[in-house]
C-alpha cells in the first residue's frame, strides 16, 4: 500500500511543490500515529495538538495536509476543520509608516534594511518573495517587479517612483548585477528571515515604537489595508497579493475600526 513517503515523493517530483511545502508535509505527518489512521485516531490527533498548545489555525494547517494525504491514499476518515477566530491582523499605523519611510540610515547595512522595508511597504510582497528577487526581476523602466509566489506561481506587481529611486541607489551602492539577488548579505546569499525579523524589530524600537505582532507579515497587511483605504479595487488587490481566491483577499484585508468609524460618520442617518 502506498504510504506517506510515496505521497511526499509524488508531490515533490510530479507536482513540483516547493521545498517549504515538503517541509510542511513532513512536519504535519509527524502528528499521525501511523500511515493508515482510523477516524478515532484522527480525532485523537486533534486532541493531542490542542493539548500541546496548537491554535485552531495550526491544527487546520495540519488537517489540510493530512486530509490531502488521506484522499490520495484512498483511506476513509478526515480531520474536521476547527472554527478559527476572525481577528483583525496587526498593521503599522500611519505615524509608524512615516517614521519608517523618513528614516535616514547611516552605513550600507542600514541602507539595505531601509530599502527592504520600503520594498515591503510599496509592493505588498511576502518576505520570502522579497528576499528571493533578483535584480533582473526589476523592470526599472516600467516600474514592475516579478515575484515568485507560493506554489511557484509568478506574478508581476507595480511599484512607485519613490521605490525606484531607492532601488536604483541600492543597486549602485551594493554593485548589484542582474544575476544577483536584490537583497543579499556579504557572501551574496539570501537574507535569513530570522535575521531580517531581528533587524526590523530593532529598527522599530530605535524609532520609538513597539513592532506589531507578526512583524514581517504586518507589512503585507498594512499594504492591503491602505490599498483599499485609498480606493483600490479588491479585484486588483487579489492580483497584487497573489491570492488564488477573492475570498482569501476579503478575509485578509479587513478594514480597521477607524475606517469603519469614518465610513459610519458619512452614512449615519443621525449625521447632518
Amino acid at each position: 500500500m502506498r504510504g506517506i513517503e510515496d505521497f511526499i515523493r509524488e508531490r515533490k517530483y510530479l507536482h513540483n511543490v516547493s521545498p517549504r511545502t515538503v517541509e510542511w508535509y513532513e512536519t504535519s505527518f509527524k502528528w499521525l500515529p501511523n500511515p493508515s489512521p482510523t477516524q478515532d485516531q484522527l480525532n485523537d490527533t486533534v486532541i493531542r495538538m490542542r493539548e500541546k498548545g496548537l491554535k485552531a489555525t495550526g491544527c487546520n494547517s495540519v488537517a489540510r495536509c493530512v486530509n490531502a494525504y488521506m484522499k490520495w491514499a484512498e483511506l476513509p476518515g478526515r480531520i474536521r476543520k476547527l472554527k478559527e477566530p476572525h481577528l483583525v491582523l496587526p498593521t503599522f499605523s500611519d505615524t509608524q509608516i512615516k517614521k519608517l519611510v523618513s528614516w535616514k540610515p547611516d552605513g550600507q547595512y542600514n541602507r539595505r534594511l531601509h530599502t527592504l522595508v520600503l520594498f515591503l511597504l510599496d509592493t505588498g510582497a511576502r518576505i520570502s518573495e522579497a528576499t528571493s528577487v533578483k535584480v533582473r526581476d526589476v523592470d526599472f523602466e516600467n516600474l514592475l517587479v516579478t515575484l515568485d509566489g507560493k506554489g511557484q506561481k509568478q506574478r508581476v506587481v507595480p511599484f512607485s517612483f519613490e521605490l525606484r529611486k531607492a532601488l536604483f541607489k541600492h543597486c549602485k551602492e551594493a554593485t548589484r548585477t542582474p544575476e544577483r539577488l536584490l537583497f543579499a548579505n556579504r557572501t551574496q546569499t539570501g537574507l535569513s528571515r530570522n535575521n531580517v525579523l531581528r533587524d526590523v524589530k530593532a529598527l522599530c524600537r530605535k524609532l520609538d515604537f513597539e513592532p506589531p505582532e507578526r512583524t514581517l507579515h504586518s507589512f503585507r497587511h498594512t499594504f492591503a489595508v491602505n490599498y483599499l483605504r485609498r480606493g483600490g479595487s479588491v479585484f486588483h488587490l487579489q492580483k497584487v497579493l497573489g491570492h488564488s481566491s477573492l475570498e482569501m483577499t476579503r478575509r485578509y484585508a479587513n478594514l480597521s475600526t477607524v475606517d469603519l468609524q469614518t465610513a459610519h460618520e458619512r452614512i449615519s442617518l443621525l449625521t447632518r
